[in-house]
């Protein structure tokens, strides 16, 4: 008999639901006992008493935050009005001879303006300062055309760049999209419109939204100075410099008070007026785009679709970066503003916007006026901290409202960083000189592991500098906890690193033995610093309203997410998302492997140009994964056309028989014209070809001006420059980057070919090879060469990698996210070996992605002049510009195409290093077997570096390895192992200027 009643049994369901009951009430009691504005408020001068702002050392200059403080001791004082002074573009007293400048009226009754035409040189003016104190610098100006990029100059006064933010002041380019209400293509989906330029000229006041909300300020002494505007990037026309007073911005009370007596005499008892965020009147960046949002109480609600409604995310977030609305209210009088946002993307972490209306702050309050992180789409009332609504003074009218990221909150943890890396980065220079170990992030072979180090005798001050940084570190952490009342990610990583130097301070003789680990706090605290002055959000609505009124603007609860969530599911069942449900029969198929808004952009290319002149239909589908071809193939349903496949997939289908021979083709020898011979070798297989390239990817040298020249070096020509130059950058701590696993470079240039002519066996045996394999391995395990650089972008923008070679992304990065380094760096052709004659051969891999035609494509005539029409110069062109103007210069359109590149907005001393580089372009041909190459060249590299195996013995085991696979691979395609697969010769080293057939 049991001993438990069969009565106190429950049923399974009732301790579910006791179960999820006691969850949710512990879940709730959580959220509302959490830890809300705990932490202290720590002030920016405590980080700045605790050192960490940089110390003007000689030739170093400080940020203008360290100046604002220098000021500050002066005493100085802004002006009075009456001391601003105009200065006439054309008025300048001097200009370098490589400034390209002319003086030109837009008509007989317009003052001349002054254009620079390029942007290298310098320009220089004089005038004469009646009253010593602080100025702020206006310019009137106009962006010349040029790229889709923000025009950038330095400044210099008297000769001396007065702080870093002088180097790059932005002057912006003004962007609106290029129609409204968006187009929709056959499902339905809204089309992004290209972005137009607002063209005029405009006036602005120096400012850098990442060190201060305010105009930069100027200190100048009684007397006659000189202002040079420097080199930097993109023409311009230039009407009138000023230096004026800097203009007194009131504080809210101030600003009650002075428009108090306003009344508001109104028709009704309540108006309010929403605008939607997405029909921007001007924005200051092509790539700050809107995006579609699927939440509810969202509008225009997407309903299942694609549809753009709502402006910013991830693409309005670097500091300066700005939006415009045009706003209008019916009477004068004051009024609410509200807006309707998304800030979602750090956490906990707040982001910050500058208001302004007609070019004016109106209040002291809206400089970084702060949004706080939110779960989802809500609406908040622009108030102050005691949550009463802002109201702002408005005539009756039109109006523009402009709200601009901004980073100033955060400098001073930036600073203090800065400060930290730089102290970082002299320790382990420091203690590498002591030891010997100058391996650049890592411990190399020749430390002595068991070796006892007494390093306090020969670095005295060792201990003393560690709690220098922990100090700083930790008052950083606390000052970033206490801004956002939270703790945040960066300060973790910041506590993370100071648990490190601890050790380093309670454990000093094992440092040396651990100098890794300095690196990777290095490391760490680098890649937090860029993510630091990220301010994303993103705007749905923006609400003007009376004083008092409700907003319009909903939050939506948690049954109305699940409401939505649900009926946007059950669409899925009905709709159709597929672009082949739009497909015509009698149409060509193309199928692309890239994002849906660069194939829309394709789409209406195609229906504005190539249908209209060819009668020829096009079904344009995205293709997400390339594997789909394969299923497709082997079922007959394939498309006709591919593009956007990597550069090696054409040959690979055609070991298969998938893809058709282009050179068959009427009008191909015009074609080919059009690309480098170099590039297109790996397009070429047993005769044939079976691709064209789209875009072409390339290596150049980078490197810091400012760095090099305060050491003494000239960026080096040859690979011999390179080693000269090594001591001295070591010397200081600094490394030569070079990608560690790109073997290419040397094997190219030695003229080491990796098959044989006929391409059924290894040539990884011969000598030409070991002496290549032999001099790549070298520059890590001879001359030490850094083996990993997490964020080369970081080390390049604080300097302790101030050279090195990268691909065509760095330069986007360099120009897209390192504004504060804008002028001191610059690009050259990689370094190369002397050849015949004397010249320096910079032969280097050059990958591609392209387009093929599938054989078993019943329209490949068709396919055939859509690929003639796609590849040829002017449609390669327009279709760059088109997408930069979408995207910006992140999204440069890197066009194979040699006469569309090369007629694509580059600054011309960056097109002739594109031009050079071009030359010496020769992919590695594939062969069967080809992607076991990169593979045995990995575990050759190991061998040689990590295991110390010798170089001669790690390559022949690679050349096995690759020979056995060679012949695998010919063994399955059923081809003898003596077969002449004929493989291109090497290029010679000429430019094609392209030859367009149509």
């Amino acid at each position: 008999m049991s001993v438990f009643r069969t009565g106190s049994a429950r049923k399974p369901g009732v301790t579910i639901v006791l179960f999820i009951a006691v969850a949710a009430i512990f879940l709730l009691f959580r959220s509302l006992s959490s830890d809300v504005g705990s932490y202290t408020v720590i002030d920016a001068e405590e980080l700045a008493i605790g050192g960490s702002f940089m110390e003007e050392q000689e030739g170093e200059l400080l940020y203008y935050q360290d100046v604002v403080r220098g000021y500050q001791a002066l005493e100085a004082r802004p002006v009075k009005e009456a001391s601003s002074i105009s200065i006439p573009a054309v008025s300048y007293i001097a200009a370098s001879p490589d400034a390209e400048l002319a003086q030109i009226a837009q008509t007989s009754s317009d003052p001349p303006v002054l254009h620079w035409n390029n942007d290298s040189g310098w320009v220089e003016w004089e005038f004469e300062v009646g009253e010593t104190g602080l100025y702020t610098l206006e310019l009137d100006y106009e962006p010349l055309p040029g790229s889709f990029s923000s025009v950038v100059r330095g400044f210099k006064i008297d000769g001396q760049q007065p702080f870093r933010e002088a180097g790059a002041i932005i002057l912006d380019r003004y962007w609106k999209d290029g129609q409204f209400p968006y187009t929709r293509n056959a499902l339905g989906n809204e089309m992004r419109p290209v972005q137009k330029e607002l063209e005029g000229l405009r006036t602005i006041a120096a400012a850098s939204f990442r060190t201060s909300s305010e105009p930069l300020q100027w200190y100048l002494e009684q007397g006659r100075h000189t202002i040079r505007m420097t080199e930097g990037r993109e023409p311009v026309a230039l009407g009138e410099l000023r230096l004026t007073a800097p203009k007194v911005v009131p504080s809210y009370e101030e600003y009650r008070v002075l428009h108090g007596g306003a009344t508001l005499t109104r028709q009704q008892e309540d108006w309010s007026r929403i605008y939607e965020a997405e029909q921007a009147a001007a924005k200051s960046k092509p790539g700050i785009q809107s995006v579609s949002l699927r939440e509810p109480n969202v509008t225009p609600d997407p309903k299942g679709r694609i549809v753009y409604n709502a402006i910013g995310g991830d693409r309005w977030k670097e500091a300066g970066d700005w939006l415009e609305w045009d706003i209008e209210v019916p009477e004068d009088g004051h009024y609410e503003l509200a807006i309707q946002y998304l800030q979602t993307w750090r956490g906990e972490v707040s982001a910050y916007r500058t208001i302004s209306i007609d070019g004016e702050v109106p209040f002291r309050e809206m400089y970084a006026y702060e949004l706080p992180s939110n779960r989802r789409l809500s609406p908040l009332t622009v108030q102050d901290k005691d949550g009463m609504p802002f109201l702002f003074y408005l005539t009756k009218g039109n109006h523009v409202l402009r709200m601009t990221a901004d980073a100033a909150p955060v400098e001073p943890a930036a600073l203090a960083l800065r400060q930290t890396l730089k102290e970082m980065s002299e320790l382990d220079r420091k203690l590498r000189t002591l030891t010997g170990n100058f391996g650049f992030g890592r411990d190399t072979p020749n430390t002595d592991q068991n070796r006892t180090w007494d390093i306090v005798k020969y670095y005295p001050p060792i201990h003393e500098d560690l709690k220098k940084m922990i100090e700083r570190l930790e008052k950083t952490a606390a000052y970033l906890n206490g801004l956002y009342q939270t703790e945040t990610d960066t300060a973790s990583a910041i506590r993370v690193a100071v648990d490190t130097l601890k050790y380093y301070d309670n454990h000093v003789e094992d440092i040396p033995n651990r100098l890794t680990e300095l690196t990777v706090a290095q490391n760490s605290l680098a890649t937090w610093l860029n993510q630091l002055d990220g301010q994303m959000v993103l705007l749905d609505r923006i609400e003007v309203r009376l004083p008092g009124q409700e907003t319009m603007l909903p939050e939506a609860g948690a049954l109305e997410f699940v409401w939505y969530s649900a009926v946007d599911f059950a669409r899925t069942f009905f709709m159709s998302y597929s672009d082949k449900s739009t497909n015509k029969e009698e149409a060509i198929t193309v199928w692309v492997h890239r994002g849906r808004d660069y194939v829309d952009v394709l789409n209406q290319m195609i229906q504005q140009y190539f249908t209209p002149e060819t009668g020829i239909t096009v079904n344009v589908n995205l293709m997400p994964n390339p594997n789909a071809l394969i299923l497709s193939n082997a079922a007959g349903d394939q498309p006709d056309v591919v593009l956007g496949v990597s550069g090696e997939m054409p040959v690979d289908y055609a070991m298969r028989d998938a893809v058709a021979d282009l050179s068959q083709f009427p009008g191909y020898e015009e074609v080919e014209e059009r690309f480098q011979p170099g590039v297109m070798r790996s397009y070429q297989y047993n005769g044939g070809t079976y691709g064209l390239p789209e875009i072409q990817n390339f290596s150049a040298l980078y490197y810091r001006t400012d760095v090099l020249d305060s050491l003494g070096l000239t960026p080096p020509d040859t690979w011999e420059d390179v080693y000269r130059m090594l001591p001295t950058l070591q010397e200081q701590g600094m490394a030569f980057y070079f990608p560690p696993k790109d073997f290419s470079v040397f094997f190219l240039q030695n003229k080491a070919p990796f098959y044989s002519s006929e391409g059924n066996t290894s040539m990884l045996g011969e000598k030409a090879a070991l002496d290549a394999f032999t001099e790549w391995t070298e520059l890590f395990d001879k001359y030490l060469f850094p083996m990993d650089v997490p964020s080369l972008i970081e080390h390049f923008r604080k300097g302790s990698v101030p050279i090195g070679i990268a691909d065509f992304s760095f330069y986007v990065m360099l120009n897209v996210a390192a504004p504060d380094i804008a002028g001191n760096w610059k690009m050259l052709p990689i370094p190369g070996m002397s050849g015949e004659g004397g010249e320096t051969e910079r032969w280097a891999q050059q990958s591609t992605a392209g387009a093929m035609i599938m054989k078993q494509s019943e329209k490949q005539e068709e396919a055939w002049a859509f690929l003639d029409w796609w590849t040829s110069a002017n449609i390669q062109l327009r279709y760059g510009e088109d997408v930069e103007s979408l995207y910006g210069l992140e999204y440069r359109w890197n066009s194979a195409n040699v006469e569309a590149i090369l007629n694509m907005p580059w600054p011309q001393e960056e097109l002739s290093v594109l031009r050079e580089q071009f030359r010496w372009a020769n992919n590695i041909p594939i062969v069967p077997g080809h992607y076991f190459l990169p593979r045995v060249m990995d575990f050759a590299w190991n061998d040689r570096i990590l295991r110390g195996i010798p170089a001669k013995e790690a390559l022949e085991d690679g050349d096995n390895s690759l020979k056995r696979e060679i012949r695998r691979k010919l063994d399955d395609f059923g081809l003898p192992i003596d077969i002449d697969l004929q493989v291109p010769d090497d290029p010679d080293p000429v430019v094609r200027e392209g030859r367009d057939s149509r």
